[in-house]
């Protein structure tokens, strides 16, 4: 099911999987590999109990509901992250969910077809960072993609504190949101440089506004001070170097562009502050568990020390990618009946392999600190974290919307028309006059329910999903968004262009194209973010039968 939105690209995708993206959890809050009842991360347990205060931290989900669903545990899903932060409440009560960068949309402009679709999408998020109840966010510079009206209505509707102490020009904006928790005040500070907003912003010397600030939440009594800030990274760091008093610098981009996916960063310690930056589109999150070991009614700065998790984290990001890179190639190996059986086996066994040894890093216990510390951890989205209804309602009643919508909107958008003496698509009904023994072997093949798998979701109509599903789309006698009559599915004129001159003239040469090549599979349909180290020599294999290469 589509999440991530994509352009309305000519470019037909076919079966969707996902760009790697790698984390890890540490020990604050164990092995995604073991867990609770929701199939997540459970806490190792704690000498002192359970912690003072966590905080959920996030960085650029840039417009991003789950991913587009059509290959195996794609990381990514707000209904998983949901599941997961409600589950972990009943041990830890005292919650804080925070982040920074692009929130609300992809892309920093709203053009074309998808503006509609784009605008609702952001409805949807909103409503489900109310039901999370994010608390505060520097925003970037996508989440004007709509406008600053716009943005004070999502603002609104998703309950969110949206704070940039050096950002004016649209409301409501904050310096800073002090949340109080546990008994500790924690004061989130913003900062913002929305580079390439599509309105205009006053934008203040980020450096500045923020020290300013957090010597303010500091006499105003505040133990933690957490800096979202939505700029560069290199940039980010810096201001680190230069205030100190930051306990947790939070970094999001200052803009997001497309839908590709980033691996996380480590976290690091720059002198006492810890530094966060996860991968967009809510393919991982960070945790911190604070804990507390003051007497009291102790007031002044909370001074932490790493209790665990980041000394190891770039450590169990390098086992996460091993791990992620394993799972694509047997996911992808398990369908694929030319694998040898042996090597199928010998990739488990490298995957269980990795994965203990990630499992047995993340179980370490590093000696208690004196006084108060802090546990980090990366966690990733999969589906084993479960499913939290009232976000999965959101999502589906987004797509429901959406698909109503579209249906009605692009119902007399017709097939560009085809030039004289060039061809147009027949459709396979056609192909198979001639060509029964390769129809028949079609469809057997994932190809021939292309169209099938997006009706099941309601997202037939869906800008994000239709183009990769159907054939010819978008090109001249192919098919639209509705018209789509002759050309469901990934059928033959996919690959070998289209057929009405081949079809009238069948044996005369240079009409169709009787052998792709497979990097053709490559640049135009399986590719980053939706599919992970495919080999299109390999899949080829898998579409080829009697009568077609065989």
């Amino acid at each position: 099911m589509p999440a991530q939105p994509r352009k309305s690209s000519l470019w037909p995708s076919l079966l969707l999987a996902f760009v790697v993206a790698v984390a890890a959890v540490a020990a604050c809050t164990g092995s995604s590999t073991t867990g609770s009842a929701t199939g997540g991360p459970s806490a190792n347990a704690e000498p002192d109990g359970p912690p003072s205060l966590r905080l959920y931290l996030l960085s650029n989900i840039a417009g991003a509901l789950e991913p587009c669903g059509c290959s195996k545990d794609q990381l990514g899903g707000a209904d998983h992250f949901a599941a997961f932060v409600s589950a972990e409440k009943v041990r830890v009560p005292n919650q804080i969910l925070l982040g920074a960068g692009p929130l609300f949309f992809q892309d920093p402009t709203l053009t074309g077809d998808g503006v509609t679709q784009a605008k609702w999408k952001a409805d949807a998020l909103a409503q489900a960072a109310k039901a999370l109840g994010v608390a505060a966010w520097a925003p970037g510079a996508n989440d004007f993609a709509a406008g600053t009206e716009a943005f004070s209505k999502l603002a609104e509707s998703s309950g969110i504190s949206f704070v940039s102490a050096n950002l004016k020009g649209a409301e409501p904006i904050a310096a800073s949101k002090i949340i109080e928790t546990g008994g500790i005040k924690v004061a989130a500070v913003g900062v913002s440089v929305p580079q390439g907003a599509a309105v205009k912003l006053d934008v203040a010397p980020a450096k500045e506004a923020l020290a300013k600030e957090v010597a303010a939440v500091r006499a105003g009594g505040a133990r933690l001070v957490v800096a979202l800030v939505a700029l560069p990274r290199g940039e980010a760091l810096r201001l680190v170097e230069e205030i100190p008093e930051i306990d947790v610098l939070v970094i999001g981009k200052p803009s997001e562009k497309g839908d590709g996916n980033d691996q996380p960063k480590p976290a690091t310690m720059i002198g006492n502050t810890v530094v966060v930056e996860t991968s967009n589109h809510l393919q991982t999150f960070g945790v911190i568990d604070v804990f507390v070991r003051e007497a009291e009614g102790a007031t002044g700065r909370v001074k932490l020390s790493d209790g665990g998790g980041v000394a190891r984290a770039e450590q169990l990001l390098t086992l996460g990618q091993q791990v992620r890179e394993l799972e694509h190639r047997i996911n992808g190996w398990e369908t694929d009946k030319t694998v040898n059986t042996a090597d199928l086996a010998a990739r488990r066994a490298d995957l269980e392999r990795v994965r203990s040894e990630k499992a047995k890093l993340e179980a370490t216990i590093d000696p208690t600190p004196e006084g108060s510390y802090f546990k980090y951890s990366l966690v990733e989205v999969r589906d084993k974290l479960g499913e939290d209804k009232p976000v999965a309602d959101v999502v589906l009643g987004y797509y429901k919307r959406v698909n109503e919508h579209n249906r009605e909107a692009f119902k007399d958008r017709k097939p560009l028309p085809v030039e004289e003496g060039k061809a147009g698509y027949i459709g396979i009904s056609q192909c198979e006059t001639c060509h029964a023994e390769e129809k028949a072997f079609f469809d057997k093949t994932d190809h021939a329910r292309a169209y099938a798998t997006l009706e099941k979701k309601f997202v037939e109509f869906n800008l994000d999903c239709v183009g990769c599903h159907v054939t010819g789309y978008g090109r001249p006698g192919g098919s639209t968004v509705t018209h789509v009559e002759d050309l469901k599915n990934v059928q033959c004129e996919t690959c070998h262009g289209p057929g009405s001159l081949h079809a009238k003239e069948p044996k005369k040469a240079g009409l169709i194209t009787r052998k792709t090549e497979p990097k053709s599979c490559v640049s135009e349909c399986h590719h980053p973010p939706h599919v992970e180290g495919f080999d299109p020599v390999a899949k080829m294999e898998r579409i080829l039968g009697p009568g077609h290469g065989r």
